[in-house]
C-alpha cells in the first residue's frame, strides 16, 4: 500500500503515517539493546546561572547571544557547559538528550576521541594555519573522492554559507549567466541573495495565491534579489514556466533534496530527474546542496540515494563532526574555471583547509567509510520513530515522519491530511503548533530539540545509547500535556 501512495518517492523516504504502518513490524533496535547510559531526571524550572549569564551577556551582545538563533527568550536562552556522546549540559546541571545536534554536525557524538586525538595530534605535531598547502588538502579530497565518487574536484570552505557561495560564483563563471533557481523551503546560508525566502507562515493557503517572497530581515538590498527566482519543491509547472520565461539567463538550480530546514520535507525521484534533464538541455548547472545531507543520509549523501548526481556539490556539517570545515566540489570542467586566467573565478580565505578542520574532516570521513556507523544511525533513528508511532497512535495524533532515519521530520496532521507533506506549501497545513507544544514540554522534560517541526530530529552514534522505554514515557507525558494546552 505504501508503495501506491508514495511510489513516486525513492524507498528511504516512503517514511510512514500511522494511517498506514505497522510500526511494530519493523522495530529494528529494541530498548533491551539500546541501554540507558543516558537516564535523565526532569528538568529544573529554576536556572539561576543561565538567568545571570543572560542578564551580563545582553550588555555585550544583540540579544545576549552570539547567533541570533540561539536567542529563544528571556526564560528558554540555553547556555550550556558541556556537552558528551549524545547530551549536553547546562550551566545550571541539568542534562539533556540532544536531538538538535547544532542542527546536524555532530554525526558521531560531542567530543568523539577518535576525532578529537586526530586534531589534537594536528596541532601539536604540525600547527593549525600557516597560509600554505599541506599533505592533508589532498589526502581530504581523495577520502571525499572515496565516499563520493562523483566529485572529481574539490576547493575547502569554513561554512556551508561561504561553499554554497563558492559553488554558485563558480557555476556563473562557468555559465556565463546570471540567474539561480532556489527551491522554497530549502536553506543555502545567510548571504544576501540566499536571504529572500516564501513567507510562508503568513500566507493563507486558501487565498489562492501563493506566498510573497520577502527579505528574511532588515539589511538586505532589493538589488540582491535582481538574479534569484523561487519556485515550489516537486512542482513540475513552476519549473517549466522559470525555464520558459529566463531559461536563457539560469546559471544554476540550487536544491536540498531533503530540506533540512523544512522538516526532511523530500524531493520525489521524478523531480530531481526532471531537474538534471532540464539542466542538461538548458545549459544551466545543477548544484545540489548536501550541507546537512552530506555524509549523514549515506556516505555518498543524497545523490548516492537518489542515484542522480550534481554538476556542483556542496558539504559541511557532518563531514567534521563539529569541526568547522566545508567544501564545494563537482565536474573537473566547472571546478577549472576558478583561476587567475581571463575570466577565471576567484576563491579563497584565511582559514581554508586549516589543519584543525582537516584533521576533524579526515579523520571523521575515515570513520563513515570504514565503519558501520551510519547503519547504526539509521537503525537507532528508526527505533525512535517507532516509539513516537506509538506514543502518537495512543494518543490518535495523525502524524508522518518525512526523510531518512538519520535526520526525520516529524508533521502531525488530520485525518484528511495524513501523508507526508510534498512541499513546504504543505508544511503550512500541519499541526505545527501542537508540535511546538509537544516540543516544549520534551525539552522541559530533558529532551532537547529545535521546538519547530521544520528542524529535524538529528540522529548521531551514540544515540545508540539511549534508553528507548524513557524517551517514551517522556514522549507520553509531553503530549498529553500538549493535547491538553491546545484544547
Amino acid at each position: 500500500m505504501l508503495n501506491d501512495i508514495f511510489g513516486h518517492y525513492p524507498s528511504f523516504l516512503y517514511g510512514y503515517s500511522n494511517a498506514f504502518s505497522q510500526q511494530s513490524q519493523y522495530f529494528l533496535v529494541s530498548s533491551a539493546t539500546i541501554q540507558s547510559s543516558y537516564s535523565l531526571d526532569f528538568t529544573m524550572s529554576n536556572k539561576p546561572n543561565t538567568s545571570a549569564l543572560l542578564k551580563e551577556a545582553h550588555t555585550l551582545m544583540p540579544m545576549g547571544v552570539a547567533d541570533s538563533y540561539r536567542y529563544w527568550g528571556e526564560d528558554n536562552t540555553v547556555f550550556l557547559k558541556s556537552m558528551k556522546g549524545c547530551t549536553i549540559t547546562d550551566v545550571d546541571d541539568q542534562t539533556y538528550i540532544d536531538f538538535r545536534l547544532a542542527y546536524g554536525p555532530i554525526i558521531l557524538g560531542y567530543r568523539d576521541t577518535r576525532v578529537d586525538q586526530q586534531v589534537i595530534d594536528a596541532i601539536t605535531n604540525i600547527g593549525t594555519i600557516s597560509g600554505f598547502s599541506t599533505p592533508l588538502d589532498a589526502e581530504v579530497v581523495r577520502l571525499l573522492q572515496e565516499l563520493c565518487p562523483n566529485i572529481e574536484k574539490v576547493r575547502f570552505a569554513n561554512s556551508g554559507t561561504e561553499a554554497v557561495l563558492g559553488a554558485i560564483r563558480t557555476a556563473r563563471g562557468f555559465t556565463g549567466r546570471n540567474k539561480v533557481v532556489v527551491v522554497e523551503g530549502g536553506f543555502h546560508g545567510l548571504y544576501d541573495e540566499m536571504m529572500w525566502k516564501p513567507d510562508v507562515d503568513n500566507w493563507d493557503p486558501e487565498s489562492g495565491t501563493i506566498p510573497e517572497v520577502k527579505s528574511f530581515g532588515g539589511g538586505i538590498p532589493e538589488a540582491s534579489r535582481e538574479h534569484l527566482e523561487t519556485i515550489s519543491l516537486n512542482d513540475f509547472d513552476e519549473l517549466n514556466e522559470v525555464f520558459e520565461r529566463v531559461g536563457d539567463d539560469i546559471a544554476a538550480i540550487v536544491i536540498e533534496p531533503i530540506m533540512g530546514n523544512c522538516g526532511s520535507i523530500a524531493s520525489t525521484q521524478e523531480y530531481m530527474q526532471k531537474l538534471r534533464d532540464i539542466c542538461d538541455e538548458r545549459g544551466s548547472l545543477l548544484i545540489i546542496d548536501e550541507v546537512k545531507t552530506g555524509f549523514r543520509v549515506a556516505k555518498g549523501g543524497a545523490q548516492e540515494l537518489y542515484g542522480i548526481h550534481a554538476d556542483l556539490t556542496t558539504y559541511a556539517k557532518a563531514m567534521g563532526n563539529g569541526y568547522p570545515v566545508a567544501a564545494f566540489g563537482g565536474r573537473a570542467d566547472v571546478m577549472d574555471k576558478i583561476s587567475f586566467g581571463k575570466g577565471g573565478v576567484t576563491h579563497g580565505g584565511t582559514y581554508t583547509a586549516n589543519m584543525i578542520a582537516l584533521s576533524a574532516a579526515k579523520a571523521t570521513l575515515t570513520i563513515l567509510k570504514e565503519t558501520d556507523a551510519l547503519d547504526t544511525i539509521n537503525k537507532t533513528g528508526k527505533a525512535i520513530q517507532d516509539v513516537l508511532s506509538e506514543v502518537f497512535d495512543k494518543h490518535g495524533i495523525v502524524h508522518s515522519f518525512a526523510g531518512p532515519d538519520s535526520m526525520f521530520g516529524v508533521h502531525f496532521g488530520s485525518a484528511s491530511r495524513s501523508e507526508v507533506p510534498h512541499n513546504y506549501r504543505d508544511w503550512k497545513q500541519t499541526n505545527s503548533e501542537l508540535y511546538t507544544l509537544f516540543a516544549h514540554n520534551l525539552i522541559e522534560r530533558g529532551i532537547m530539540l529545535e521546538p519547530d517541526s521544520r528542524e529535524p530530529w538529528f540522529i548521531c552514534e551514540a544515540h545508540s545509547q539511549i534508553d528507548l522505554d524513557q524517551l517514551k514515557a517522556i514522549a507520553n507525558e509531553s503530549l498529553a500535556e500538549a493535547i491538553k494546552a491546545q484544547g
